[in-house]
């Protein structure tokens, strides 16, 4: 009675309600309030998420097609159901062995070297001094990333050629003795689509690890230096360190789409000599989907590999979170 007397005489003795328990309308007001205050920022972020809602979860309900022989010229209600008969049919196909081994052979060589290229590239640019050199070197690197698969796949195909300037330097070098027609040649056809997919994206993948980097205080790098760190120990022991967990979430988000395999670039750079090593899924899907006029197939054979992607995900999220700590999700 007497702590009730003093609250109504002092107002300020009243006892305070922590901000984590809060009613539903001041929260609601709270939220609002937020909003409001954030407005510009939240109504840019709204539009984002109208865009994702209307291209990325609205065309979800199109996926029911795998399980129905969808025609075109009826509605997708209107389309018999057929069960699982386009996965029997996939899983039977006599082609599949050789597009999964093109995919997974394609993206995992790109995942073992195109991953952590453009970290060391981004830890070695950290280290250059001259401003000027800095941002002449960081230019050249993104300009690739500007221009479309359309526009470098010419430039490939005419430095590839019989006559191209490859062909040029090999021969004036007395590397080969006649003039190869690379993109002709199955064998050389991975090798071409790595290194010019790292070509053409190093500089852009490094901007999120300079950013992470640009993040990391100097006063490790002082207290580094006062313990006689050189430059080679303070990139692994303060550098590397410090941006893990940035490498880590693009790491699990490269592992969960191992099985795209940058459809422009490949439809492209491909042709019918070197089938063999360019039949990859995603041209698979184009082929039967586009092409062959199989919407219920391909949209099958898209639902396989999306799941797939999702276990993928989880998998690599578990383990990122089990050895670094750190995780999407």
């Amino acid at each position: 009675m007497e702590n009730k007397r003093n609250a109504e005489v002092n107002p300020a003795m009243k006892p305070l309600i922590p901000a984590s328990i809060e009613t539903g309308s001041g929260r609601k007001k709270t939220l609002w309030r937020r909003f409001v205050a954030q407005r510009h920022l939240q109504t840019m972020a709204l539009l984002g998420v109208v865009w994702m809602i209307i291209f990325n979860y609205i065309p979800i309900y199109g996926l029911i097609i795998s399980f129905k022989e969808y025609n075109i010229v009826k509605s997708i209600a209107e389309a018999p159901w057929v069960g699982l008969e386009h996965f029997r049919e996939l899983f039977a196909d006599e082609d599949l062995p050789n597009v999964i081994r093109n995919t997974l052979g394609i993206s995992l060589i790109k995942l073992l070297i195109g991953f952590p290229l453009p970290i060391i590239f981004a830890l070695f640019l950290n280290e250059v001094r001259s401003i000027r050199f800095k941002k002449t070197i960081q230019t050249i690197s993104y300009l690739p990333h500007f221009l479309s698969w359309v526009v470098l796949g010419g430039i490939l195909a005419t430095w590839l050629a019989d006559v191209g300037i490859i062909n040029n330097i090999l021969l004036a070098l007395n590397f080969i003795d006649k003039p190869i027609t690379y993109l002709a040649e199955p064998s050389y056809f991975w090798t071409i689509i790595i290194t010019s997919d790292i070509w053409k994206e190093l500089g852009w993948s490094a901007i999120i690890y300079l950013a992470a980097i640009a993040g990391v205080s100097p006063e490790m790098y002082e207290a580094a230096t006062i313990d006689g760190a050189g430059r080679f120990q303070k990139m692994w022991f303060v550098t590397l360190p410090a941006i893990r967990a940035t490498i880590s979430i693009l790491f699990v988000l490269a592992v969960s789409g191992v099985l795209n395999s940058n459809f422009d670039q490949i439809l492209v750079l491909r042709n019918s000599l070197n089938d063999s090593t360019s039949n990859v899924i995603d041209y698979y899907i184009y082929q039967t989907g586009i092409v062959s006029n199989r919407f219920s197939y391909s949209a099958a054979v898209t639902l396989v590999k999306a799941v797939i992607a999702l276990i993928l995900l989880l998998i690599a999220n578990q383990v990122s979170k089990k050895i670094n700590d750190t995780s999407l999700f």
